[in-house]
């Protein structure tokens, strides 16, 4: 069953907080799909939004004047808590369902749940897509979601059609087992891409597939900020072990490689 099998589909009211990259990339498909936007972000989008149609709000009090369904957080992950503390919820007029789009899962939950009004509503979700991985659509890709306090199921379903009706795969997962999994793979990931750019790796005129896709690698995740990456650290407590692990992984195949070196015969001596 979908996850919205119950609610019929309705145009929201959203209002984006963070207005980068990454919310730029939702925002299209948002509209496409005939909901009505409205943003503010600490850097100045007016002249971008205003090319799109989105009004822009600098002063945050108007922003959440502004009668919005949902609010949509795509901050980065390090500056979240500052702009939650920031926010002047008391002139929100009306109840409120409350989105992050992060890309760790418990430390937005527990942030939200400290920080945000008792009658606001929290839908933890992560894209495990973006700019690159779903410019030709976002069929088939994964949108993880975990419902962390929700009364008005209708809006909640609501929100999550956006996903749906584009034909992701909707996986309801809690924020613990999200980060325990996306610190395996996705931040290990970016680990490697991360230490490849350090090697400063470009293609050769020799190169096999398999280096092909570590150059592919090293070029994807580096197009990412390094502040995007620091949070995978700082923000998911599962990440620091499995960074150890790799580390432990390296030395376990250096060492064995050593050991192979020292059982290899040395050359003849000489009649």
């Amino acid at each position: 069953m979908s996850v919205s099998a119950s609610s019929p589909s309705r145009t929201l009211k959203i209002g984006i907080v963070g207005f980068g990259r990454f919310a730029q990339f939702l925002a299209q498909t948002m509209a496409k799909q005939g909901h009505s936007l409205t943003a503010t972000s600490r850097t100045d989008y007016s002249d971008l939004c205003a090319c799109l149609g989105i009004p822009f709000f600098r002063d945050m009090e108007k922003f959440l004047q502004a009668e919005n369904d949902v609010i949509l957080l795509c901050t980065s992950i390090l500056s979240l808590s500052e702009v939650l503390n920031s926010m002047p919820f008391h002139y929100l007029k009306r109840p409120t369902l409350f989105v992050d789009v992060l890309s760790v899962k418990e430390y937005p939950r527990e942030t939200l749940l400290q920080v945000l009004p008792e009658g606001s509503d929290i839908l933890c979700t992560h894209p495990m897509f973006g700019p690159e991985s779903g410019r030709d659509g976002w069929k088939g890709l994964t949108l993880v979601y975990e419902r962390v306090r929700v009364r008005d199921e209708a809006m909640c379903s609501s929100f999550l059609q956006i996903f749906e009706r584009e034909g992701c795969r909707m996986l309801n997962m809690s924020c613990k087992e999200h980060d325990k999994q996306a610190a395996r793979s996705q931040f290990i990931t970016h680990v490697i891409g991360r230490v490849l750019a350090e090697m400063a790796i470009e293609p050769t005129s020799l190169d096999t597939r398999g280096f092909q896709t570590l150059v592919q690698l090293k070029e994807s995740t580096t197009k990412d900020s390094f502040d995007l990456f620091s949070g995978l650290f700082i923000h998911n407590k599962f990440a620091k072990q499995e960074l150890k692990s790799l580390e432990l992984a390296l030395e376990k195949v250096k060492q064995r490689l050593l050991e192979k070196m020292n059982e290899e015969p040395g050359p003849s001596a000489s009649k």
